[in-house]
């Protein structure tokens, strides 16, 4: 049976309101944190002086209640609109706008922003908090305009082997007197897996200069020593194993392993990279270990000594509970009836522990909110479709539609005063 494929054009009717605001509901808990996080965090970045990246990563921060949307500030706004209370400025962040812990430009003004609650330890909060200063920064350093580029080959059986038992090789550095033997089998499985699937190495580095530069510096500044640090790390490496997916997490657990290894030996070796630097390339040098010289029969004996056999068994059934699920994803996005929004000028806050690629087709979100020109879409149950080049979103048909607000099975689209949705030959325009 052929299925009918419906599309969702949002036309603008006439201008739309501004942004109303509304009550701004202050709690004492929530000051209590953010005074307590500003103040960790100034204490933390004045002794480090600048010295990790030559640069002072403090400056504007927004700690934002995701439920009342009430800001913490640690200073005004350019407008001036916050009220200063104690150390703090507080105010109320627009609906169209999306909270979560990111950079955000708003006002006139760049800020790292992070949503409430915050971690529980000093140094968890620390390394979210510097994770998104050092975003801040990252125009002000080099690191402008960076491009991430999907890793569909890392939700693969072989892509998701090999990337496994280059973080068990990583636990067993960790773990050891000796860790460089392991720190280069590490990268052999690397390099091995980068061979496996063509031009991986460019996508991999793509989020990895991103992500994973930004995870380190958080991480090696939130004042843990190397003791913790290496437990927080082998901590870490047993978490990402319990993810569902890793297309766009694993730079979070890979470069932070690497750049602390790699700061044993030079303090500034982050100094020495830019938002052109190939990550494997610069690393296999920093440790000796030669893409000309990769010996396959080498790796496939070393891959024995890193739990080979469990995490074979392991990706073997999870290879055809995927084949499940993608076949359902199709259906349900690319067979069934659906419902299409293009996008203008999107921001778009997900979970990206949880994505997972279809094919070509993009990558599939099980829960995301997106703000556009015509409204708030917010998806928490079912999925959403989002295409290759971000473009346009795809959610299931519609089951109720009215002026201002249209539902569908776990989704709802809030519409901007002045967008509609019309329905013109059996497809929606």
């Amino acid at each position: 049976m052929r299925h009918l494929t419906f599309i969702c054009i949002i036309i603008l009717i006439w201008g739309c309101n501004s942004t109303k605001k509304g009550k701004i509901i202050v709690s004492e808990n929530d000051m209590k944190q953010s005074r307590i996080a500003f103040s960790e965090l100034e204490e933390i970045l004045k002794n480090d002086g600048g010295k990790l990246w030559n640069h002072n990563l403090y400056g504007p921060i927004l700690i934002i209640n995701r439920e009342t949307r009430t800001i913490y500030a640690n200073e005004q706004n350019e407008p001036g609109e916050l009220k200063k209370q104690g150390v703090l400025f507080i105010g109320k962040f627009p609906e169209n706008r999306n909270i979560g812990n990111s950079v955000t430009e708003w006002n006139g003004k760049l800020w790292a922003m992070v949503g409430l609650p915050l971690r529980e330890t000093k140094e968890e909060r620390l390394s979210e908090l510097i994770h998104e200063s050092f975003h801040r920064i990252q125009p002000e350093i080099g690191f402008d305009s960076l491009a991430e580029k999907q890793n569909l080959h890392l939700d693969t059986k072989e892509g998701r082997i090999f990337l496994k038992l280059e973080m068990e090789a990583l636990k067993q550095a960790l773990q050891s007197e000796n860790p460089e033997t392991h720190i280069k089998n590490a990268l052999l499985f690397r390099l091995y897996r980068q061979k496996l699937f063509p031009y991986s190495d460019i996508s991999e580095n793509s989020l990895e200069i991103n992500e994973g530069i930004a995870e380190y510096t958080g991480s090696i500044l939130c004042g843990l020593n190397n003791s913790d640090l290496q437990k927080h790390y082998s901590a870490q490496i047993d978490l990402f194993f319990t993810m569902p997916t890793f297309v766009r997490s694993f730079a979070y657990f890979t470069i932070p392993i690497y750049g602390y290894y790699m700061k044993q030996k030079d303090y500034y070796w982050n100094q020495k990279i830019t938002k052109k630097t190939n990550l494997t390339k610069f690393i296999s040098c920093f440790f000796n270990v030669s893409y000309t010289k990769l010996d396959p029969d080498k790796v496939l004996i070393i891959e024995k000594s890193y739990n080979l056999d469990s995490i074979s068994k392991f990706e073997e059934k999870r290879e055809g509970i995927r084949l499940g699920l993608i076949k359902k994803y199709k259906a349900q996005f690319l067979e069934d009836s659906v419902l299409t929004i293009m996008l203008e000028k999107m921001e778009i806050a997900f979970n990206a522990k949880n994505a997972m690629p279809l094919d070509s087709f993009g990558t599939v979100y099980p829960n995301l909110r997106i703000t556009d020109n015509w409204g708030i879409l917010t998806v928490d149950s079912c999925s959403a479709l989002v295409s290759p080049d971000w473009n346009y979103v795809t959610i299931s048909y519609p089951k109720m539609i009215t002026d201002s607000l249209i539902t569908g099975k776990g989704w709802k689209l809030k519409l901007n005063e002045g967008w509609k949705l019309e329905k013109k030959n059996l497809k929606y325009i």
